[in-house]
């Protein structure tokens, strides 16, 4: 009988619990503030008609030496682990704002020993009083102070609460999907960057063989002193370009062990830019924007948008009246074997409400504030909307002219090349100056770098694309 009753306690509690409704607005998806299709003209490329796919890193960073070491970082990265345990703090915290729907049952006990001295006939009173001395138990368990959620400010805070653990959920993708582009950016980087360095070291070659040749010149009368010190600049230009891209190099190295999170095997490492743009395949844009919805970014904007919106249903409900339950249920006896009789059992039960009718407009302005700040949460989605299509925008626009930037930066080189050719060996036989052969050496020096350049431009082009799509299938929508 006793478990009867507190079961139907309990159930009674539960129904009433259940019965909440809510005051929060009805969450309607906003207008994405872009338009549907990205933009066109002479610096974009024609689009393909299919929607974005999703799709995995290794669809785009073919190499198998950077994907093993974006394993390793996705595995080793400290930004990825804070991320990890950001998220997993914010969902044990749904946990706890959710137990505020439901009763907290207490049980405790006691057991009390009472000694009472007898007064004898003497006393001073001139009563005989009894005495005795006992133990008394007792058990009770029940629910204290349990609020009715009739107007759903428990629930909208359990769901703002869940909305916000999804934002953070998104900002942990958004830094998962920024670590795998900025490792591929820095791959690329170094390739570009040892590229560098053997175009400073062949440069510098030819500038000894240059000095060479003109101080032997100058010693034969035949080249003013002005010659020589014009190619010793050339030269010690290139030396002082060989000693800052080792520099570069070893900076390179340490910004992926930094993001890898331990060191790694330097054979995954490029041996040139013309590598890194063989392996890297270029992310389709489609023709919707709507693809920008997918973005971790936009996701995490949208979900506080819709946490702001719950808010608003916890400060609505706060106008109402505050409804509690309380109940007990024990046990008490002399005699500890008599304790779990029926005899001994006691149940209470009893309820609480509470409104303010005046607060000095406090809690209607609280309204507003919630209001206020779901406005703010729409604008900054809407922004992120918006800077991410401006991304995209740009992205596009600059995919659309690379080819024929590389194009150029190649032909370039190919002529500097042929006409530094020429010139050292009409130099050699003394029809060119000097200057003219110094020029050539500069001119083929600079478009090798221009050519470097461009083909890095290239591949972080590809990346950023990744990046600024969202195209990681890891990092698409989250199920709520």
């Amino acid at each position: 009988m006793i478990y009867t009753r507190a079961f139907r306690l309990a159930s009674l509690i539960s129904a009433l619990a259940l019965g909440a409704c809510s005051l929060a607005p009805k969450y309607v998806a906003p207008t994405p503030p872009v338009p549907s299709s990205w933009p066109v003209g002479d610096a974009y490329l024609t689009q393909s008609e299919a929607g974005l796919p999703f799709v995995s890193y290794t669809d785009i960073f073919r190499d198998p030496r950077l994907q093993s070491l974006v394993e390793q970082a996705l595995a080793n990265n400290r930004d990825l682990r804070v991320a990890a345990a950001n998220l997993a703090a914010a969902r044990e915290q749904i946990r706890v704002v959710r137990a505020n729907q439901f009763p907290e049952v207490n049980v405790g006990g006691s057991a009390t020993y009472t000694h009472r001295e007898r007064s004898g006939a003497g006393s001073t009173t001139g009563t005989g009083n009894g005495g005795g001395s006992g133990w008394s138990y007792s058990v009770q368990g029940g629910v204290s102070s349990f609020e009715l959620d009739l107007f759903g400010k428990l629930a909208n805070a359990t769901e703002s609460q869940r909305d916000a653990a999804l934002a953070t959920e998104a900002s942990a993708r958004t830094v998962r999907l920024g670590l795998v582009a900025d490792l591929a950016l820095a791959w690329a980087t170094y390739g570009a960057d040892r590229d560098l360095l053997a175009i400073a070291e062949s440069t510098a070659r030819n500038a000894e063989e240059s000095v060479r040749l003109t101080n032997a010149r100058l010693r034969g009368g035949i080249a003013p002193r002005t010659d020589l010190r014009q190619a010793e600049q050339v030269l010690e230009t290139a030396r002082g370009d060989v000693a800052t891209q080792k520099t570069a190099l070893a900076q390179d190295i340490n910004a992926i062990r930094l993001l890898v999170g331990a060191d790694f095997d330097q054979s995954a490492l490029p041996s040139g830019i013309a590598e890194v743009n063989q392996s890297l395949t270029v992310l389709p844009a489609g023709t919707s924007s709507q693809v920008l919805l997918r973005r971790p970014d936009v996701v995490q904007a949208e979900y506080y948008l819709r946490a702001a919106n719950a808010d608003i249903g916890v400060a609505r409900a706060q106008l109402f009246p505050s409804i509690s339950l309380t109940g007990l249920l024990g046990l008490a006896s002399d005699a500890l074997g008599s304790l779990f009789k029926n005899g001994a059992f006691s149940a209470t039960a009893g309820g609480n409400a509470s409104w303010s009718i005046f607060n000095a407009g406090g809690r209607i302005a609280n309204v507003d504030v919630a209001k206020a700040q779901r406005g703010a949460a729409l604008a900054t989605y809407e922004k992120a909307i918006q800077s991410a299509f401006r991304e995209v925008s740009d992205a596009l626009a600059d995919q659309g002219t690379l080819s024929e930037r590389l194009r150029a930066a190649q032909a370039t080189t190919a002529a500097a090349q042929d006409t530094a050719r020429l010139t050292e060996a009409t130099y050699r036989q003394g029809i060119a100056s000097s200057l003219d052969n110094l020029d050539a050496q500069r001119s083929l020096y600079s478009a090798r770098q221009q050519e470097v350049s461009t083909r890095l431009q290239a591949a972080a082009n590809r990346i950023t694309l990744y990046r600024v799509l969202g195209g990681d299938q890891a990092t698409g929508p989250v199920a709520r």
